[in-house]
């Protein structure tokens, strides 16, 4: 009877774990702790280009992530952007190089995120600084698998 009950949670936990990484949720980890959003991607060319733009409000738990398809630099603008940004540059292990808080809406100015990124995510301005999210910290969605820091299958960590 133990070895069954045993058996079923750790079915629960893969299950759970399977679950918790999909293609509209991010997690991101550090030593402030943990924090998910939903997301939209955008992943080509067009999507990129509209991002969230004329967009009025934005749930405090949601976002975009836009993913490229090799590692490059990037910068990111905000016009015909009317909600403040914060912009989170990721390279391609799932660690976060460059956190750009607060973008001003409809600002022309371009934001560097670095070299070698191939994902941003942005979530509402000043949710990096409250939740704690920095360089260093990582990201979990299923675009990173190889060579990830934070891979969907790593159940010890979710």
């Amino acid at each position: 009877m133990r070895l069954m009950i045993a058996l079923i949670g750790f079915a629960l936990s893969v299950a759970s774990a399977a679950l918790a990484c999909s293609e509209d949720r991010v997690a991101l980890r550090g030593d402030w702790g943990k924090a998910t959003f939903t997301v939209e991607i955008a992943d080509d060319a067009e999507e990129r280009a509209e991002g969230l733009m004329f967009r009025e409000a934005m749930p405090q738990s949601a976002g975009m992530l836009f993913l490229y398809e090799r590692p490059q630099p990037v910068a990111f603008w905000m016009k015909n952007t009317l909600i403040p940004l914060d912009m989170i540059f990721v390279d391609q292990t799932g660690t976060v190089q460059h956190v750009h808080e607060n973008a001003i809406p409809g600002d022309l100015t371009g934001i560097p995120g670095g070299d070698n990124i191939i994902a941003v995510l942005e979530i509402n301005g000043g949710l990096s600084e409250t939740i704690g999210i920095e360089a260093g910290s990582q990201l979990q969605h299923p675009f990173f698998q190889d060579g990830a820091v934070w891979p969907c299958g790593d159940t010890a960590s979710n």
